[in-house]
C-alpha cells in the first residue's frame, strides 16, 4: 500500500512541475507573459498556449468572446483546466453590447448593425432548423435581444412589436410583450425592439453574436475542466440527435471533461452539450428511426467506444433559459454522470415545439449516473432515448414539468430508476420495456404505448450493437414506490400501474403503496392503499426547496425487501441484469438522503421512515 502511495505521489508531483498557470484580466494584454504580474487579456490568447496539465485562471469581469480550445489534455491527471478566479465573478458572453439605437416609433426603437460586426455567423440571418424542429409556421432566427439579461421574444412581423400582446397561458406574459423583429440587406442587420418605457441607450443592451460561449471546433480534445464561470447569451442552433449539437458549452466529439460550478443562462437552444460527431449527413432528413440507425453506425465509424468518448462529468452547475434543452448529448455522453445540477425555465417562451427537448435529453444513455438534479419549469424533465442501458437515474427532484418527469422512449433495458420525486401531473411517459422503479415518489399518472420501431440494445457496458427489438412494454419491475392518485385520468394514462394491466411482456411488482385512489396493480401480493390525501407541495424558500407531506403510520405496516440485482433479475430482451458499470451487484440500502435502509424491512418511497404525521424535508439545497 505504502509503496502504491509513493508511487501515485510522484505522478501526481511530476504534473505539477511540467504544469503551468496562465492569468486572464481586464487589465491584461494578450502581448503579456500570462502571469499574475502580467496577465493576457483574452481567454482564448491563454487557451492557444495551454497544454495538458495547465491551469488558465480567468479574473473578474465580462469577457465577450468565444473560447475554442485547440487541444485538451491527456488523461484525467493532466487535463487542461479554465477556471474562474477565486472568490471573483467572471462572465463569458456570447453577446455584444448595443447602445446606438433610435426612437423609431412610440416605444420601438431602431438599431443598425454593419454586418461586419457578425463575421462569417449572422444570428439574425440564420434560422434555427433541423430534424425534429416544428417551426409553428413562422421563422426564427438564433439572435437574441436582452433587457439588462432579460431575453425579449422574437417576433416574425414587425407590426407585432409595434403593438405587442401577452402570448395567453405562458409562464411570462408581462414579459412576452417586451419584443424584437429583425431584417438584414448585404451590409446591414436592422433590429426593431419595443423597451416600453425604457430608453435603450441609457441600459444594459446586448445582442447574440457568437454561436458559442465555448466548444471547440475539432472533436477528441479531451480532458478539459471548466469551473466556475458565469456563461451567456449564445446563438446556439437547434440540435437534434442526428447533427452535431453545439451548445452554449459543449464538449464536441470528446472523452473526459469536467463542467462543474457554473451559471449557465440564456442560450437560444441548448445549454451544455455533450455531442453528436459531425458529419456530411447533419440535421438533413434524417429524422425517422431507420435514419438515426444509419447515425449509430458512423457514430462508430468515428470511434464510437468507451475509449474514445464520454466519460463526462456534469455537476453543481445552474442551467436555465434555454429554449430547447438545459443538457442534452447524442452517443457522446456515454458513461457520464450528471449530478447535483439545477436545471430551470427550459422551453420557457415555448414560441417554437420539437422532439428534441427538455432539461435534460440524452441518446444513447449507455452506463450514465443522472443524481440529485432539481428539474423545474422544464415542459419535460428527463428524456432518455434510443439505448439508455445501464442507465441509473436517482434521487432527483422533478415538479412543475408540464408535459412530463421522466420519459423513457425505445429502451430495452435495463436502466434503473430509484429514490426519486415525481410531481408533476404525468410523472413518467413510458414507451419503454426492461426498466426498474424502485423507492419513488409518484404523485402523477403513467403514461404507456408500445412502438412498432426497431431500436438498437447493446453488448454489456459497450457501444457495439448487440441487436434490435421492437417495444412492446412491460418487462418493469416496480418495487417500494409511493403512488399518489389525484390527477385526472386521460386515455392512456392513469394512476398508480393501471397502464400495465395488460402489457405483452410479463410485470415484476411488489411492496408498493397507493394512496388517494392510486390504481393498484391487481397481481400485486404485497401492497397497501390507503383511502387519504398526502397533501403533497413545495415550498420554495432563499435556503432551498422543501417538500411538505402528510404519512398515515398505517402505510408502514407492509413488509417489503431489500432491492439488490438478483431481485431485479434480468431485462428480458437484452437478457442483462441490473449491475453497476463496473459488473457489480446493486444494493438499493440508502434513500432520498443518504441514509442507511432498514436492511429487514425498508420503507416504500424514497425516505426511510422517520416519523408520521405532517412532514417537512428540505430535498433541495440552493
Amino acid at each position: 500500500m505504502k509503496q502504491l502511495q509513493l508511487i501515485l505521489i510522484s505522478i501526481i508531483m511530476s504534473v505539477n512541475i511540467s504544469a503551468k498557470e496562465y492569468h486572464v484580466a481586464k487589465t491584461g494584454n494578450d502581448n503579456n507573459q500570462g502571469t499574475s504580474e502580467s496577465p493576457f487579456l483574452t481567454i482564448q490568447t491563454a487557451a492557444n498556449i495551454a497544454n495538458a496539465g495547465d491551469i488558465v485562471t480567468v479574473h473578474k469581469g465580462v469577457y465577450r468572446e468565444r473560447i475554442t480550445p485547440p487541444r485538451g489534455g491527456k488523461s484525467d491527471l493532466k487535463r487542461i483546466t479554465y477556471r474562474a478566479a477565486n472568490g471573483e465573478k467572471v462572465e463569458i458572453k456570447g453577446s455584444e453590447i448595443i447602445n446606438n439605437w433610435i426612437k423609431f416609433s412610440g416605444t420601438v426603437w431602431k438599431a443598425t448593425i454593419p454586418n461586419s460586426l457578425f463575421g462569417d455567423y449572422n444570428p439574425y440571418k440564420d434560422l434555427i432548423k433541423g430534424d425534429w424542429f416544428y417551426d409553428l409556421g413562422r421563422v426564427h432566427h438564433t439572435g437574441e435581444v436582452y433587457l439588462n439579461g432579460k431575453s425579449f421574444w422574437e417576433m416574425a412581423l414587425l407590426e407585432k412589436v409595434l403593438n405587442p400582446k401577452p402570448v395567453v397561458d405562458n409562464f411570462d406574459p408581462d414579459g412576452s410583450t417586451y419584443t424584437w423583429f429583425c431584417e438584414s440587406d448585404d451590409e446591414f442587420t436592422y433590429i426593431y425592439a419595443n423597451f416600453h418605457n425604457k430608453n435603450p441607450n441609457d441600459e444594459l443592451v446586448e445582442i447574440n453574436v457568437r454561436e458559442s460561449c465555448f466548444y471547440p471546433d475539432s472533436t477528441n480534445i479531451n480532458y478539459i475542466t471548466i469551473s466556475g464561470f458565469y456563461m451567456s447569451q449564445a446563438a446556439t442552433q437547434w440540435a437534434p440527435p442526428t447533427a452535431e449539437q453545439i451548445g452554449l458549452i459543449g464538449t464536441n466529439w470528446s472523452k473526459g471533461w469536467i463542467i462543474e460550478n457554473n451559471v449557465i443562462r440564456n442560450s437560444k437552444c441548448s445549454g451544455i452539450t455533450l455531442g453528436k460527431h459531425g458529419d456530411e449527413f447533419d440535421n438533413t432528413s434524417e429524422d425517422s428511426a431507420e435514419g438515426y440507425v444509419e447515425t449509430i453506425k458512423r457514430a462508430t465509424e468515428k470511434g464510437w467506444s468507451k475509449e474514445n468518448i464520454g466519460s463526462h462529468i456534469i455537476r453543481n452547475n445552474t442551467i436555465s433559459d434555454c429554449e430547447q434543452t438545459g443538457i442534452c448529448g447524442s452517443m457522446g455522453g456515454v458513461f457520464s454522470t450528471i449530478e447535483n445540477n439545477n436545471i430551470y425555465n427550459i422551453w420557457f417562451k415555448r414560441q417554437w415545439t420539437g422532439a428534441e427537448m427538455g432539461g435534460i435529453k440524452i441518446h444513447a444513455a449507455i452506463d450514465m449516473v443522472i443524481k440529485n438534479n432539481r428539474l423545474v419549469n422544464c415542459g419535460r424533465g428527463l428524456w432518455l432515448d434510443w439505448m439508455a442501458q445501464g442507465t441509473r437515474v436517482t434521487g432527483n427532484l422533478f415538479y412543475n414539468n408540464t408535459t412530463d418527469d421522466i420519459f423513457v422512449e425505445v429502451n430495452h433495458g435495463p436502466f434503473l430508476i430509484e429514490n426519486n420525486i415525481l410531481l408533476s401531473e404525468l410523472a413518467i411517459r413510458d414507451w419503454s420495456e426492461g426498466g426498474a422503479f424502485v423507492h419513488n415518489l409518484i404523485a402523477g399518472n403513467i403514461e404507456l404505448s408500445p412502438q412498432k420501431r426497431e431500436t438498437p440494445f447493446m453488448v454489456a457496458h459497450s457501444t457495439k450493437v448487440a441487436g434490435l427489438a421492437t417495444t412492446k412494454c412491460g418487462d418493469n419491475r416496480y418495487y417500494n414506490n409511493i403512488f399518489v392518485g389525484g390527477v385526472k385520468e386521460i386515455k392512456g394514462r392513469k394512476s398508480g400501474l393501471g397502464v400495465y394491466e395488460s402489457t405483452e411482456l410479463p410485470m415484476f411488482v411488489d411492496g408498493n403503496i397507493y394512496l388517494n385512489g392510486a390504481r393498484i396493480f391487481a397481481d400485486e401480493l404485497n401492497s397497501v392503499s390507503l383511502d387519504y390525501h398526502p397533501n403533497i407541495s413545495i415550498e420554495e424558500k432563499e435556503d432551498g426547496i422543501y417538500l411538505l407531506m402528510s404519512v398515515n403510520k398505517k402505510g408502514f405496516k407492509i413488509r417489503n425487501k431489500m432491492v439488490t440485482s438478483e431481485v431485479l433479475g434480468k431485462a428480458k430482451i437484452t437478457n442483462l441484469g441490473y449491475e453497476n458499470p463496473d459488473g457489480t451487484s446493486i444494493i438499493i440500502d440508502t434513500d432520498y438522503f443518504g441514509i442507511k435502509r432498514n436492511k429487514r424491512n425498508p420503507s416504500a418511497g424514497p425516505f426511510e421512515k422517520n416519523h408520521t404525521g405532517d412532514m417537512k424535508m428540505k430535498v433541495w439545497k440552493k
